[in-house]
Order: C-alpha cells, then structure tokens, then sequence
C-alpha cells in the first residue's frame, strides 16, 4: 500500500469524536461501517444509540463501537469492512448499499445489520425479507426506489417545467435502476430529462454547468451517500444557479436546499441499533425480517422557495410534514 493511501485509510478509521474509546474486558465490541463523514452522520449516529439503548446497550459502558467514515468514497469500504473483521467485532453494522455489501464480502459469520437504500435481496444480501438467513439482516430504506416520486413532486412544485435535470452517482450501487426509474417518470410527464453525472467533487461544477447551459427548470439530485457527504456544496451550487432542487433526505432541506423527500435516517439508523441490540442478546440475524422504514419526511423550506420565486400550491403544502420559514 503506497504511504498516501496509507494516510488516508487511517484517516477513515479515526475514532467517532464522542466514542468512549476504553474497551473493558468483556464487552462487547460493535463495528460500525459509515459511507459519509462523522460530522454529516452526527445525527443519525444519535439514533443508532437511541436503538442501542433500547434493549440496555449503552456506548462506554457495556458495549463498545469502532466506527469506520468512507467520506463518501466507495473504494474505502472493501478495506474497512476488512479491518473491521480483523478485529473481530461481535457485529458488523453497515450503512448504504456499497457498505453492506463490503460487509457481505468480508464475513459470512459474523452477524451483520444493515441500513441502506436499495433493496436487499436484489442486491443479493438476504433470500428474503421476512427470512432473510445467513448472518445478514437489517433496515430497508427504500431510497432508491422514490426517485420517481421525488421527480412527481419536484414537478408539482414547477408545474411549468418543461426540461428537468436529474444527478446521480454512476458508482453507487442502483444507479442505473435508479435512472431508469426517473426516465420512465419523465416520459410519463411529459417532460424532456437531462441525466447528469458525477462521482467526484470536482465533477459538480460540470454538471451544473451543463444544466444551466441546457435551461432545465428543476434538478433531482439522486439518492448517494457520496452527494450526502457534499450536501452543502450541492445546496450552494443549486442557490448560485437558482435552480429549484429535491433532495433524499430532510437535512439537505434544512441545510439550505429547496425541498425533500424520503426517509428518516434518524429512524433508519435507530432501527439498526434495535436489532444490534437484540443480536448481542441472542437473536440470530437470519431469523429477523428484514425491516422496511415507515417514516417518511416531505419537507420544503418555504425562505428558499421565495428566494427562487416560487409560489408552493396549496396542494403540495396540504401534504407536506414540515416547513422551514
């Protein structure tokens, strides 16, 4: 390994900054395997805890977590799944389809809980939902199947949008079926669809330039824990070329971006410490269905839409669950 990459995957490894890092003998040890970074996933990371404590596991005291940051680069899961392993963790909790599937590479013991946005038994993870077998179990989200809905949404935010735009990341896993479902979206409203790329942050820039050059009256961002890790300069680029954005998740909204659609990662992460602490009671993760999130967050940020010159229908608003002033 050359002395950068070296640097680097260390520095993926470096401890949660609010992690107990004394281990006493005896306790448990959880790896926990995250696509963003530690300042991004604060929130989340609170559920997870909140799950853990639910079934009286509490980080520091009579369990232990190493945490694992990918900062949105896919190529760093595959070694820190490793490294997890190699410690011989009781359980290895993966975030995001690349992370789960890293985990599934790197161990076919030890259990592994995972929370991510596609669907686990195309991805091969589980046979089943509700008997998912083997050593693997966890959280659905289905992120990556409400792009076409977020694309009606958007929509209906901009109903005069005759051209729309829509950026995904072509290494995170789903892509295609993600584009796929926007295209078909597109074509059911009638309205013509740039499809942007980017897996680099230097890539933005491009793409936003490309969207502006075309005149496309609204963007999809789609659903990648790599844009998650870059949500405020997505939000900032969005801004700067007025462009009325949808996001996945409520903390792109309430970092500045016009609206979102999805899932609670909260909840999602919260729901995987609930099964970590059953496993480390007894459960076996082959025996536990797989876990479809409930919780879905419509939140628009009413200080950007006037910013942009929009006027929210009254319809929209009659179904939407929180509104930033």
């Amino acid at each position: 390994m050359r002395r950068r990459d070296l640097i680097t995957l260390l520095g993926a490894t470096a401890a949660w900054p609010f992690a107990a890092r004394a281990q006493q003998p005896g306790v448990p040890v959880i790896g926990f395997l995250l696509g963003a970074s530690p300042e991004v996933l604060r929130v989340p990371i609170g559920g997870f805890r909140r799950g853990l404590s639910e079934h009286g596991f509490v980080e520091g005291r009579n369990v232990a977590v190493e945490y694992r940051f990918a900062e949105g680069r896919f190529d760093r899961m595959p070694p820190l799944a490793a490294d997890l392993v190699g410690r011989r963790v009781a359980i290895l909790v993966a975030s995001n389809n690349a992370g789960a599937l890293a985990a599934k590479q790197a161990t076919t013991t030890i259990p592994i809980v995972f929370s991510i946005g596609g669907d686990p038994v195309n991805l091969g993870l589980v046979t089943s939902l509700d008997r998912p077998g083997g050593n693997m179990t966890g959280v659905y989200q289905l992120t990556g199947g409400l792009e076409a809905k977020r694309l009606g949404l958007l929509h209906e935010m901009v109903p005069k949008a005759s051209s729309m735009a829509a950026l995904f990341n072509p290494d995170y896993p789903g892509a295609e079926i993600q584009a796929r479902d926007v295209r078909e979206a597109a074509m059911r409203l009638g309205v013509q669809l740039l499809v942007l790329t980017a897996n680099a942050e230097s890539d933005l820039d491009e793409a936003f330039a490309t969207l502006a050059q075309h005149r496309s009256s609204a963007l999809l961002v789609g659903a990648s824990p790599f844009f998650f890790s870059l949500r405020d300069r997505l939000v900032a680029l969005a801004a700067r070329h007025a462009v009325p954005a949808m996001y996945e998740w409520r903390e792109f909204t309430a970092g500045g971006g016009l609206v979102s659609y999805g899932t609670s990662l909260a909840d999602a992460y919260r729901q995987a410490g609930v099964y970590a602490g059953r496993i480390l009671k007894g459960d076996k993760p082959g025996d536990l269905p797989v876990v479809q999130s409930t919780k879905f967050e419509f939140v628009i940020n009413l200080k950007v839409a006037r910013a942009l010159g929009l006027s929210i229908p009254s319809g929209v608003l009659s179904i939407v669950d929180e509104v930033i002033e």
